[in-house]
C-alpha cells in the first residue's frame, strides 16, 4: 500500500516542534484545476501529490512561523521591550513560488475573498489547534492567563491592516462558517469572544480532504460515467447544462432542471457535465432536507462552503415528490432560491415556482433506435446470433443506457455469450424482466403465473380473443416498428383489456394464462388502494406505477376497475373535477404504455363509454353453464391428488362459478387429507356445504337431491 507523510505540530513539543508521521493512502486528497478530489487524476501522480502535500505543510509551517512573530511583535510592543525583527511572509511566499499548484491557505483565500487581515485570523485559529505554544502565546499577548485562544480583540490589535467588518456575520469568516465565535457568558463582548476554526476547514488547510460530517448523511457521491455511456441525445443535454455550469455568471444565479421519466440517465448527465467543467457531483434527496427556516438556512450555507472546497455541484434529487406537495416544495425552493453555487434539480415535470432562472433539459429514456445500437454495441458479436431478439427485447422493454448494460452483464456472468443463441435470448428476456421488479413489488402485487390454457375453461369465441390479445404482444414489434405504425403516431400504441364478468369466472386465470405465454410478469394493482382522497395522489401512485412497469414490459392488472373507471359525473365541486381528472390521467397513460394492460369489472354498464372506446379488447366472461363446470371439475384436482367416486355430472349441478368450484376442491382435499383417504363425494359435499354458506345461499334438492354417501 503506497503511504503519504502528513506534517503535523506536537502540542506536546514546546513552540511546536515540526514533526511528520505516516498515514494511510486512504487519507490522500489532490488538488486539480482548483478542484478538490479524494482521486488522483491521470496527470497526477503520486510523487506529485507527494511533492504538493510537503510544499504546502512548509507553507503552512512558514505562516505559522510568521503568525508567531506578529504575536512576539505585539507582546513587545505592550511591555515596551525591543522588535528584534520586523515579521515577514517572505519565507511563505518563497514556498508558495516553487509549488506548482497554490497551498491550500492560499486557495482558500482566493474562494472566499479573504483579505490579509482574514487570512490571518483564520491561520491564528489554525495555529491554536496545531501547535499548544500558540495557547499560551495567545494568553500572553492577550495579558489575560485566562484567555488561552484567540480573539477578536486580539486580531484587531496584533494582525496587520485590520478592519472590523471581517468578524460581521455577512463577511466570509463567518458566513462559510470558516471562524465561528464561542458561545460565552451573557454581555461578554464580542472581542473577548473565544474564535474556533470550523473542523472541516482546519482539515482542508491542513491538506486532508474530509467531508463536513453534517453534510455526509445527506449527500451522495455520483460515479463519472464514461465517454460512451450518454447516447447522443443525452451527450447534447449535457452540453446544454455545462454551457449553464461553466459560466461563473450564470452558475450560482441560474438552476438546471432535468426532468423526465429516465432518472438514471438525468444522474449521468449531470454527473458528465460536472466533470467537464472540473467539478464533482453530489446528490441529495429532496425527503431529507429539513423544513425548519434555520435548519435550511445553515444547510445553505454548508453546501456553499462545501461546494467551493470541494469543487462539488449539486443535484437535488426530486423524482418523487410532486408539485402538489407545498410543504416540499418550499423546502427545496427556499434552497435553490438561497445557493449561490451551481445546482440541478431532477424532477419529473418542470417546477414552475423555482423564482430562479431556469434552465430546462428534458431527458427521458433513449428512443427506439438508440436502444437498439445500445444493445448491438453491448452485445458486441453476440448480437449478430441473436435473430432479431435484439428487436423484441427492444420492442418489450424500455430500458436506459445503463440498465441495458446491466441486463448484458448479467447474461455474460452467466456465459450466456458462449451458449446457443436461443439460451442467450432468455437469459437477456429474464434480465429484462427483473429490471422493473424492484420497483414494483412496492407498489402492486406480484402472481407467479401458474395456470395455462389447458387450465382455462371458456367458451371458444373468448378464447379466441385471449388468443389474438397474446398475438398483439407477441408481434407489436414487427408492426409497430418494421412496418410504421408507431412512426405514423404514438398515441394507441399500448394494448389494453377489459375483462368483465361475475366473481370467480376465470377473468385472473385467464390474466395468468397470458403473462405464462408471453414469458413476462404479472402484477395486480388493487384500484381501492390506489386511489387516494388527496388531491394529486391518485395521479401521483398511477405514475409510478406504470414506469416501473413500462420499464420491465410487465403485464398489469387492475382489478375492480369500476372503483375509478366509473361514469364521469357532472362536475359539482372540485371532487367531481379532481375525480373526472384522475379518470382522464389513467387513460392518457394506459393509450401511451408499451406493455398489455389488463382490467377487470364485475359490473361493465357503469364503466365510462369514453374509457370504453380505449380499450382495445374486451373479453366476456360469462358465468359458466353445466358443460362447462363438469369441464372444470374434470381439471380442478392435480394429477397427484388421489381421488375416488367422483361424479363430474353430479358435481356440475352445483351452480357455482369457477372460483368456488376450486375452493370446494380445496375443502374437501383438507377434508380428505385428515380422514386419511382419497377425496370422495361426501367430502365435496361437506365442502360445498361451507361454500354455500359463505354465499347466503341455500344448497338445493336439485344441487344434492342424489348425492352419493360414498
Amino acid at each position: 500500500m503506497s503511504t503519504q507523510w502528513v506534517f503535523w505540530l506536537s502540542q506536546a513539543h514546546g513552540r511546536g516542534e515540526r514533526m511528520w508521521r505516516r498515514a494511510s493512502s486512504d487519507s490522500r486528497v489532490y488538488l486539480v484545476s482548483d478542484t478538490w478530489s479524494t482521486h488522483a487524476p491521470e496527470s497526477m501522480t503520486d510523487q506529485n501529490a507527494h511533492a504538493w502535500h510537503e510544499s504546502n505543510q512548509a507553507y503552512l509551517a512558514a505562516a505559522l512561523d510568521y503568525l508567531r512573530a506578529l504575536l512576539e511583535a505585539h507582546i513587545a510592543r505592550s511591555t515596551g521591550g525591543p522588535l528584534s525583527v520586523e515579521p515577514s511572509l517572505a519565507a511563505a511566499s518563497a514556498v508558495s513560488a516553487t509549488m506548482a499548484r497554490p497551498s491550500s491557505a492560499e486557495r482558500a483565500c482566493r474562494l472566499f475573498g479573504l483579505s490579509e487581515f482574514e487570512r490571518d485570523l483564520l491561520l491564528l485559529c489554525a495555529a491554536v489547534e496545531f501547535d499548544a505554544a500558540f495557547a499560551s502565546l495567545c494568553a500572553s499577548a492577550s495579558g489575560d492567563p485566562a484567555r488561552p485562544y484567540a480573539t477578536f480583540g486580539l486580531a484587531l490589535a496584533a494582525l496587520p491592516n485590520p478592519h472590523w467588518s471581517a468578524l460581521s456575520p455577512d463577511a466570509p469568516l463567518r458566513r462559510f462558517l470558516l471562524v465561528e465565535p464561542a458561545i460565552g457568558i451573557p454581555g461578554t463582548p464580542l472581542t473577548r469572544l473565544p474564535l474556533r476554526i470550523d473542523e472541516r476547514v482546519l482539515h482542508y488547510l491542513a491538506g486532508v480532504a474530509h467531508g463536513d460530517e453534517r453534510l455526509v448523511p445527506l449527500l451522495a457521491p455520483q460515479a463519472i460515467p464514461g465517454g460512451d455511456v450518454l447516447v447522443p441525445a443525452h451527450a447534447a443535454i449535457a452540453d446544454q447544462v455545462i454551457g449553464v455550469f461553466g459560466d461563473h455568471d450564470r452558475s450560482g444565479g441560474s438552476v438546471v432542471q432535468v426532468c423526465g421519466s429516465d432518472a438514471v440517465a438525468k444522474r449521468a448527465i449531470v454527473a458528465a457535465a460536472a466533470h467537464r467543467v472540473g467539478r464533482a457531483l453530489r446528490v441529495i434527496d429532496a425527503t431529507a432536507l429539513p423544513s425548519s427556516p434555520g435548519d435550511l438556512a445553515l444547510l445553505v450555507r454548508l453546501m456553499e462552503r462545501e461546494a467551493a472546497l470541494g469543487g462539488w455541484v449539486y443535484l437535488i434529487d426530486c423524482d418523487d415528490q410532486d408539485a402538489a406537495d407545498s410543504a416540499r416544495l418550499a423546502s427545496v425552493q427556499r434552497l435553490v432560491d438561497a445557493l449561490h453555487v451551481p445546482v440541478a434539480l431532477a424532477c419529473r415535470d418542470r417546477w414552475t415556482s423555482v423564482r430562479k432562472s431556469s434552465v430546462v433539459c428534458e431527458v427521458d429514456k433513449p428512443a427506439v433506435a438508440e436502444q437498439r445500437r445500445i444493445w448491438q454495441a453491448a452485445l458486441g458479436e453476440s448480437a449478430a446470433r441473436l435473430n432479431g431478439h435484439v428487436d423484441r427485447l427492444v420492442t418489450h422493454f424500455h430500458l436506459g443506457a445503463q440498465a441495458i448494460r446491466d441486463a448484458t452483464a448479467e447474461a455474460a456472468a452467466a456465459g450466456a455469450v458462449h451458449r446457443e443463441p436461443e439460451d442467450l435470448a432468455t437469459l437477456l428476456w429474464d434480465a429484462c424482466r427483473a429490471r422493473a421488479r424492484p420497483r414494483l413489488d412496492d407498489l402492486a402485487q406480484r402472481i407467479e403465473p401458474s395456470a395455462s390454457w389447458h387450465d382455462l375453461v371458456l367458451p371458444e369465441p373468448q378464447r379466441q380473443i385471449l388468443r389474438e390479445i397474446a398475438v398483439h404482444v407477441r408481434r407489436r414489434a414487427t408492426v409497430y416498428e418494421q412496418w410504421g405504425f408507431a412512426a405514423q403516431s404514438a398515441r394507441g400504441l399500448g394494448i389494453s383489456a377489459l375483462f368483465s364478468g361475475p366473481s370467480g369466472t376465470g377473468k385472473t386465470m385467464a390474466a395468468e394464462v397470458l403473462a405464462r405465454e408471453l414469458r413476462l410478469d404479472l402484477y395486480r394493482v388493487d384500484l381501492s388502494a390506489t386511489v387516494s382522497k388527496y388531491i394529486g395522489e391518485t395521479e401521483k401512485n398511477l405514475r409510478r406505477i406504470f414506469d416501473a412497469a413500462e420499464e420491465g414490459g410487465v403485464i398489469l392488472l387492475f382489478d375492480e376497475a369500476d372503483a375509478l373507471f366509473g361514469k364521469r359525473s357532472e362536475v359539482k365541486d372540485s371532487h367531481d373535477r379532481y375525480a373526472n381528472i384522475e379518470v382522464g390521467y389513467l387513460l392518457q397513460r394506459m393509450e401511451a404504455y408499451r406493455g398489455l394492460a389488463i382490467l377487470t369489472t364485475n359490473l361493465k354498464g357503469s364503466l365510462d363509454s369514453a374509457f370504453l372506446r380505449r380499450i382495445r379488447f374486451v373479453v366476456q366472461f360469462p358465468f359458466p353453464d353445466v358443460i362447462q363446470r363438469t369441464e372444470i371439475w374434470r381439471r380442478v384436482f392435480p394429477a397427484r391428488t388421489p381421488t375416488s367416486g367422483l361424479d363430474e355430472r353430479q358435481l356440475a349441478r352445483l351452480n357455482v362459478g369457477g372460483g368456488n368450484i376450486r375452493n370446494i376442491a380445496l375443502g374437501a382435499a383438507f377434508l380428505a387429507a385428515e380422514a386419511d383417504e382419497p377425496v370422495r363425494m361426501p367430502h365435496l359435499l361437506r365442502a360445498a356445504q361451507v361454500e354455500y354458506a359463505k354465499l347466503e345461499k341455500p344448497l338445493t334438492e336439485a344441487e344434492a337431491g342424489e348425492w352419493p354417501d360414498r
